[in-house]
């Protein structure tokens, strides 16, 4: 498939990119990208909450009544969680929530999520640029040029670009990784993909093998 290339004003430039059919127009696969999206939010929990059990309460350890002959239940710790004070039954521990996912799905779920952009007509290419020196306002020009700063906008580069990422860092609706730091979680919850030229040969040999 092929899609226009725009400059940096949201002029088209008259020439095409080819987008392959394998990476950008796949049947998507929804259970694949719910994984992927899934383990990505999964391993950016901390999972250091903790409770204190009965264990790690200070206090008596003495048996606080006598086992039978009160009417009423056992009680062999004045640390135990059915009293005021004592220790959370059942709390949370420090827990790594992190799982595997098989290298295909992944691939799988990436395809397919730029497959979903690209049918939603949600993906731009965009001709390769740079900044003399890091400048939000330069950046901000580039996203009202392409008719997205109202929007959630992933901005993909061939390789990494200082001046770029830097005038972008302060932009929360904004976005920029290189090809290599693609993932689906970033690619779904943008508004608009937009591709540099030299960011889609990176793309497909990657998301090809």
């Amino acid at each position: 498939m092929k899609v226009a290339v725009l400059d940096i004003n949201g002029k088209d430039t008259g020439r095409k990119a080819e987008l392959s059919k394998d990476v950008f127009a796949i049947e998507p696969n929804n259970h694949a990208v719910y994984l992927d999206v899934k383990q990505y939010l999964a391993n950016q929990r901390q999972g250091t909450h903790k409770a204190k059990e009965r264990g790690e309460i200070a206090g008596s350890t003495r048996k606080i009544k006598k086992q039978k002959g009160t009417g009423t239940a056992r009680a062999g710790s004045i640390k135990s969680g059915v009293f005021k004070g004592g220790g959370r039954m059942f709390g949370p521990r420090p827990r790594n929530y992190g799982f595997k996912l098989n290298k295909n799905v992944k691939r799988l779920a990436r395809k397919s999520a730029l497959s979903i952009k690209a049918n939603d007509k949600a993906i731009v290419v965009l001709e390769d640029f740079n900044f003399d020196a890091p400048k939000t306002k330069n950046f901000v020009n580039v996203l009202k040029a392409l008719e997205v700063d109202n929007k959630k906008s992933l901005f993909v580069l061939g390789d990494s670009n200082n001046n770029v990422y830097l005038s972008s860092r302060n932009l929360k609706g904004s976005e920029v990784v290189t090809s290599s730091e693609l993932s689906t979680y970033k690619i779904m919850n943008a508004n608009k993909v937009v591709l540099l030229e030299g960011a889609l040969e990176g793309i497909e040999s990657n998301l090809s093998k």
